[in-house]
C-alpha cells in the first residue's frame, strides 16, 4: 500500500491476529518488513478513539500503533531530510517553550538513514528555528511535553506531533 497514513506493529508470533483485529477498523496491508502493518484513514481523532476501544490495557497481539498527521514519498536521503525538516518546522509554533525531541522509527534505507542522526539533525533545526524567532525550547527525552514521530516504511514518511497528554491517553503510540 503506497498511501499509508497509520504503522502499526505486531507482537511476535501474533501477526495474522494482529492484522485481523486492526482490520476491523479498516483495510491493513502488509509490508515487506517483519511485524509491520499499515493502514489509511482519513480520520486520525477518529482512529485513535476507535483504537482506544479496541485495543484495551494488555492487548497482546499488537505492539503499537501510530497514525500520522503528514505524509510524504521519498527516493533519497536528502530528499527525506528536506522533507521532514519542512513538516518538523511547520509544527514549531506548537512546541514554543515546550520540552521536546524527535523520534525515529525506520524501516527501510538501511545503512542510508540513521535514525539517531535524522533525529539529531530535526532536533537541532527546530531549536534554532525557535531560538531566530525569539521562542525558546529545549530537548528533553524524560517526561517531554511533546515528542514529534516519525515512522519510515520504505520510500514513505509518517510523521506526528504528540502531546504529553496523548502519550497517556494513547498508550499504543509506544514512541520512546
Amino acid at each position: 500500500m503506497e498511501d499509508w497514513n497509520v504503522v502499526a506493529t505486531t507482537r511476535i508470533g501474533r501477526f495474522d491476529e494482529a492484522r485481523k483485529l486492526l482490520g476491523k477498523l479498516g483495510p491493513v496491508h502488509r509490508t515487506g518488513f517483519y511485524n509491520v502493518l499499515v493502514m489509511r484513514c482519513d480520520d486520525v481523532d477518529r482512529l485513535l478513539a476507535d483504537l482506544l476501544a479496541l485495543l484495551p490495557s494488555g492487548e497482546a497481539a499488537v505492539a503499537h500503533v501510530r497514525p500520522a498527521r503528514a505524509t510524504f514519498g521519498f527516493r533519497t536521503p536528502e530528499e527525506f531530510e528536506e522533507l521532514s525538516r519542512r513538516v518538523v518546522l511547520a509544527w514549531a509554533p506548537r512546541v514554543v517553550g515546550q520540552r521536546f525531541h524527535v523520534r525515529m522509527h525506520r524501516r527501510g534505507f538501511r545503512g542510508q538513514l540513521l535514525s539517531p542522526h535524522e533525529e539529531h539533525v530535526l532536533d537541532d533545526e527546530l531549536l534554532d528555528a525557535l531560538g531566530r524567532a525569539g521562542e525558546p525550547g529545549s530537548l528533553s527525552f524524560a517526561d517531554p511535553d511533546a515528542i514529534l514521530a516519525i515512522d519510515t516504511v520504505g520510500d514513505r514518511a509518517g510523521l506526528a506531533l504528540w502531546t504529553r497528554d496523548d502519550l497517556h491517553r494513547y498508550p499504543f503510540l509506544g514512541l520512546d
